[in-house]
């Protein structure tokens, strides 16, 4: 076979069922194999290389597959990077392959070269340039390797043109099973460290935990709720950590931190005398810029990454390795103490009762606001009321994200929720969302964004109305980039410049395109248009004409007061 037809088959052992790229000329003979092979992968046709990543990463969080995106060289090989540093910072196993001018024309200026090993090598976690056909195999199962295991990551291959049209032995052509899916290798934290993190934790008075996203990957969500419940014991998670127990648990207190966290939620955090990280780097986001919990808090930290223990916070007890495992032997551990708990210890559910009905009234009474432009609290609300059970909101950064992870309620736990907050690029929503419909085709997926990141992504209609996807779009149209008026509302003595643009009408642009789409201008027609949206047999878009950020009460901590 040639080079080209091995990494079909590559891809192939390896599981991958969808590949999401755009074509170019340095792609045409891996083109040519995927038109030729009977392989069983789908390849999506995305309108913009950013797209196609974020559609691969959408589709790896809510699969736990890893998610394949392509483009061609030169400019498609630098479009393609937005999503990949995107998911490698978020921990998800995302491949990117771009083709590259032939091996032999390196150095003589051929049209689209460029470095790709050296532009990618700092961004991804596994990086690799193939010289010869023979190479093949091995880069794929080294790329497959490292995106799964240990803290999973994103990986690039740089695919020469002539490399592409060589011939190899079949015979080397062969995958490492168990690397078609992440986190695979797990390995457990020491058993020592669980019985020092177990003691701290029943002897606590009022112990609190703070799960990112790494709860989710590592499939963690069942032994956190058995720990949470054997002590009683209020949940917080990050923006990526939502999900990790069910929004609707007596045990949940939400999303803490400066994007989405409340002062009710804080408060706990703030009261607590032991904290436990769980998959979770303590950033600045989470911890509102290391500021809750207070240093002088007890702190136990669970990752797989033993640079991510300690990095922020002086650590009392650092367990290295997989969240589920972890959780696991420690709720083992816990059990056996229980008896050995103090007379008086806080009463969690009744700290975390309080502080959702707090922000339940906040949210209900802007909900109900009857003001224009429209309160995005109104749209939240009523999402909560009409989505289905196994919905999967996408929310891009800007109005959305703090929005949706304050107060979108998914009743189960897992991947319910997912936005970019490694990098924070407007206009992944939209994309993201299509990935996210092909990994979990029985699911509604909603994919809210502001208009800013409307512009970024809208070519992607096209290619929605092309596959037939049923994705629902909700768009907060407020003319302006909101996160950056926002701050400089509060840190630049209302010094407004170069934040505001022209209203689109996103409904008729969305037609265009063949999409159903409705506009609504008054808070009355917020929830007839959503019914109607997500009943339609096909995409849909809403186009929400809301309130500026900077005059909301998005929950934001930096813009309270």
């Amino acid at each position: 076979m040639n080079g080209a037809e091995a990494v079909v088959r590559m891809l192939q052992l390896n599981g991958v069922r969808h590949v999401f790229g755009l074509c170019g000329d340095t792609s045409l003979p891996l083109y040519d194999a995927l038109a030729r092979l009977d392989h069983g992968i789908d390849h999506i046709l995305a309108r913009d290389e950013r797209s196609a990543a974020y559609m691969a990463d959408g589709y790896a969080r809510v699969t736990g597959r890893v998610g394949v995106c392509e483009g061609p060289s030169g400019g498609g090989a630098t479009y393609l990077l937005p999503g990949i540093v995107e998911a490698n910072n978020s921990s998800i196993a995302v491949l990117g392959i771009t083709s590259d001018v032939p091996v032999g024309s390196r150095g003589k200026y051929p049209l689209t070269e460029v470095d790709q090993q050296a532009l990618y090598r700092p961004l991804t976690k596994w990086n690799a340039r193939i010289d010869r056909v023979d190479q093949i195999p091995g880069v794929m199962r080294g790329a497959f390797r490292a995106m799964t295991t240990g803290t999973p990551g994103a990986a690039h291959i740089c695919l020469p043109y002539d490399v592409q049209k060589h011939e190899l032995d079949d015979a080397l052509v062969w995958a490492q099973p168990g690397h078609e899916s992440f986190p695979s290798a797990r390995s457990a934290a020491d058993p020592a460290d669980i019985d020092k993190a177990a003691d701290r934790l029943v002897a606590a008075r009022a112990p609190v935990v703070i799960c990112g996203g790494g709860v989710l990957l590592s499939g963690a969500c069942d032994a956190l709720e058995r720990l949470a419940e054997l002590l009683n014991m209020p949940v917080c998670t990050t923006v990526s950590g939502k999900g990790s127990l069910a929004d609707t648990h007596p045990l949940n207190a939400g999303v803490v931190g400066a994007n989405g966290g409340v002062r009710e939620t804080r408060e706990i955090v703030d009261g607590a005398d032991v904290v436990l990280f769980i998959g979770c780097r303590a950033g600045s986001t989470t911890t509102s810029q290391w500021t809750s919990p207070p240093r002088s808090v007890a702190i136990l930290h669970v990752d797989t990454d033993p640079m991510a223990i300690g990095a922020n916070y002086r650590t009392d007890v650092g367990l290295v390795g997989d969240a589920r495992l972890a959780l696991m032997a420690l709720c083992d551990a816990v059990a056996v103490r229980l008896k050995a708990r103090p007379a008086a210890v806080a009463d969690g559910r009744a700290l975390v009762a309080r502080a959702r009905a707090a922000k339940r009234e906040a949210l209900l009474t802007l909900a109900r606001s009857s003001g224009r432009p429209i309160a995005p609290e109104c749209v939240v609300e009523a999402l909560n009321r009409l989505l289905p059970r196994e919905a999967i909101v996408v929310a891009d950064p800007g109005t959305p994200c703090p929005y949706m992870a304050a107060y979108f309620n998914a009743p189960q736990a897992g991947r319910h929720f997912v936005t970019n907050r490694a990098h924070g690029a407007l206009g992944f929503a939209m994309s993201a969302g299509v990935g996210a419909s092909f990994g979990r085709p029985g699911s509604m997926v909603a994919a809210l964004m502001g208009d800013g990141s409307f512009g970024f992504t809208c070519g992607e209609l096209e290619t929605i109305v092309r596959r037939q996807v049923p994705l629902k779009m909700i768009v907060f149209s407020n003319s302006v980039f909101g996160w950056i008026k926002a701050s400089q509302k509060t840190g630049y003595g209302e010094r407004y410049f170069s934040t505001d643009f022209s209203r689109t009408d996103h409904a008729a642009v969305s037609e265009a395109f063949g999409v159903r789409a409705w506009r609504v201008e008054e808070p009355g027609q917020v929830e007839p248009a959503l019914r109607a949206a997500l009943a339609h047999d096909g995409p849909a878009l809403v186009d929400v004409i809301s309130q500026e950020l900077q005059d909301s009460a998005v929950p934001v901590s930096q813009w309270m007061g």
